[in-house]
């Protein structure tokens, strides 16, 4: 693949003509391929190769000949691969058309066991090779887009152009109308810009890029009276503009702003000429626009190479030239280098010289047929059926009766869950009867994950009203506590509640039942549960279904305080003790006699300049002799500022 000479907007006649898209070459074969020989494979006949197709080997010789060579490596690499190996004339053809030139197959002994490096460079650029559609057979498989779009001009003529030039939204099999539209010529001459920023660096241009039709009329005319004069180039740099300002950070790469993102804003000069820098670019830019307005209104397309942060210059302001979703905006399809006039120029360049290729159709036909055979295999993933749409509920119309119910257990429900037991007493007595009893079952409908009022007010906390309902209300504790569903977490608090020194629980193994004892959280609830376990015995089964561990009788009570009271008097003693040892080590230590601070004669100032060292003369020595260091740190803070306050009065006496 090279760079033609032709011009995209002044291709000649005779190949527009000839050009046909290059996914539809293959459609038809001009000539019935070859009948590959047949292979025999005999015990006492001619040799032949599993992999290669149809060859035949005469001798031991010829065999390991072939083994060496790089066709029958080339198609070894490839059968693992998961592609088709090629026939000997597809393979060389193959060759060709990638330019490399393989030596292989005449390899020395020595070099029998290593792969030639060129066979894997073989390998590797035919599995890249996506630059060219491939053929209607493939159509249905995804192939990935490629910047370049393919067409063919018999016998062996390719023709590239890039897909990005064309209008945007364009169907592949109005690639061929387009390019021929293309070849109109407009009456000012179609016009391009270009701009590109990177780093701190800027450049621009807007650019004719064909001719006026007047100039082409022109020409026409000259070439009639063989008026033999310099023509006018394709190409016309009408407005060009390029500029840098220090916006990124040396050695570190990035720009400022991006950093101050990243890190927060940093307070250096070298930041500060940076931000300033970016500003200062990006006004530039902008006043640059606003100058090349009317230029840019009348341009076809708007090439551009900027990152998210840049591409904002050019249109995130008010009274910009463009919008966001221009139709004339693109990026440049290949790589670029660093934003400069002569960059814009090959980039230009790019653009408007076609690439051009010479394969056969045999050529295309076995590119093609190994292309096929390098596309993986598509999976077919079953597909459930569509499940039919649910239909809506309809709400159940309830009865007066059902309505009074619901409400009722409404309002219970909500008097034990705020604690409201005295309301809670009357309107059971009211309609105990009606709602099924004190044990009574609450509804599902509720959304309750409990069975009994009782417990409902065990998990709440309730003390005063667990304590009404089992005494006085005598409600069941033996009823068992729901299940949870599956999937569900249940509210368990067995491990909280074994704290405590008489919390001695039976062990309840997973999935057995649960009763009310089981859902209290704190000590007060489940005493309450052990006190009417031993006050009404012959209740219910208190130590069975109950699960309540021991009754707790009153003088258990009692004894418990008894053993709190002796435990407390105890650590009382046992700190009356420590504090009476303390005071006999007290008595024992020596005692020391107490310093006494001599008083201190204050010595008048001289104004000699010798008396006006920090700290005194020699006689401050003298002075602090028997003294603890404290006290001398002490005498030495005075004297300093004595003398602090002496230099003081002598400056303001001068």
């Amino acid at each position: 693949m090279q760079t033609s000479q032709y011009h995209l907007f002044s291709l000649p006649a005779e190949l527009l003509d000839s050009l046909t898209p290059r996914n539809l070459v293959n459609r038809v074969p001009i000539r019935s391929p070859t009948p590959e020989p047949a292979v025999f494979v005999s015990k006492t006949g001619p040799r032949a190769c599993a992999i290669c197709q149809g060859i035949v080997f005469l001798d031991v010789d010829e065999q390991r000949a072939h083994f060496r060579s790089d066709w029958h490596r080339y198609n070894v690499k490839t059968k693992l691969s998961g592609g088709q190996p090629l026939a000997e004339a597809a393979f060389t053809n193959l060759l060709e058309g990638l330019n490399d030139s393989l030596s292989g197959s005449a390899s020395s002994d020595e070099e029998e066991e290593e792969d030639s490096d060129a066979v894997n460079t073989l390998v590797n650029k035919t599995k890249r090779l996506n630059t060219r559609s491939s053929s209607p057979e493939s159509s249905s498989t995804k192939a990935p887009v490629t910047a370049l779009t393919w067409f063919h001009s018999p016998p062996s003529t390719q023709l590239g152009i890039y897909r990005s030039i064309l209008p945007l939204k364009t169907s592949p099999d109005a690639y061929l109308q387009e390019i021929l539209r293309l070849q109109e010529p407009v009456s000012e001459g179609r016009t391009w810009a270009l701009f590109m920023i990177a780093g701190g660096h800027f450049a621009g241009a807007i650019v004719r890029v064909s001719r006026p039709a007047d100039d082409a009329s022109e020409e026409e005319e000259k070439t009639r009276k063989k008026k033999q004069k310099k023509p006018k180039p394709e190409v016309e740099v009408l407005l060009h503009k390029t500029f840098h300002r220090y916006t990124t950070r040396r050695k570190q790469g990035g720009s400022q702003s991006t950093n101050d993102n990243a890190k927060g804003n940093a307070k250096s000069a070298g930041a500060q000429l940076r931000r300033y820098g970016e500003q200062a670019l990006r006004d530039d830019i902008r006043e640059l626009l606003e100058d090349w307005r009317e230029e840019l209104n009348s341009c076809e397309r708007i090439w551009m190479r900027a990152n998210i942060s840049n591409r904002r210059i050019f249109y995130d302001y008010e009274g910009a030239p463009w919008a966001k979703d221009d139709e004339r905006l693109r990026t440049f399809p290949f790589p670029t280098r660093r934003p400069t006039q002569s960059e814009l120029s090959r980039c230009l360049s790019e653009l408007l010289r076609p690439k051009i290729s010479h394969y056969t159709e045999d050529e295309l036909r076995a590119q093609d047929e190994f292309y096929l055979a390098s596309l993986p295999k598509a999976k077919i993933i079953p597909t459930a059926a569509p499940e039919p749409p649910k239909e809506k509920l309809k709400p159940v119309k309830l009865s007066k009766e059902e309505e009074n119910l619901r409400e009722k257990w409404t309002r219970v429900l909500e008097m034990v869950n705020k604690n409201r037991l005295e309301p809670l007493k009357t309107f059971l007595e009211r309609e105990k009867s009606t709602l099924g009893g004190i044990d009574a079952q609450i509804p599902e409908w509720t959304g309750e994950s409990r069975a009994t009022i009782l417990q409902l007010a065990v998990q709440n906390g309730h003390e005063e009203m667990v304590r009404w309902l089992l005494e006085d209300a005598r409600a069941n504790p033996t009823i068992p506590v729901p299940s949870g569903k599956a999937g569900e977490v249940e509210d368990d608090d067995d491990e909280g509640n074994k704290s405590g020194p008489d919390a001695t629980f039976l062990p309840r193994p997973t999935g057995t039942r649960r009763a009310a004892y089981d859902l209290a959280r704190t000590k007060p609830i489940r005493d309450i549960f052990r006190r009417c376990a031993a006050s009404y015995p012959d209740w219910w089964d208190w130590l069975g279904a109950g699960r309540v561990p021991s009754a707790l009788s009153q003088e258990m009570e009692e004894e418990r305080e008894e053993k709190k009271k002796v435990r407390r008097k105890g650590l009382k003693d046992r700190v009356k003790e420590r504090e009476a040892r303390e005071k006999e080590k007290e008595k024992e230590r020596p005692k020391t006699p107490p310093v006494v601070e001599k008083p201190q004669v204050r010595q008048p100032i001289v104004s000699n300049s010798t008396s006006r060292k920090l700290g005194g003369g020699a006689g401050a020595t003298e002075g602090v002799a028997g003294l603890t260091p404290e006290m001398r740190a002490k005498v030495e803070r005075e004297r300093r500022a004595r003398a602090a306050e002496a230099r003081m009065k002598a400056l303001g006496g001068s």
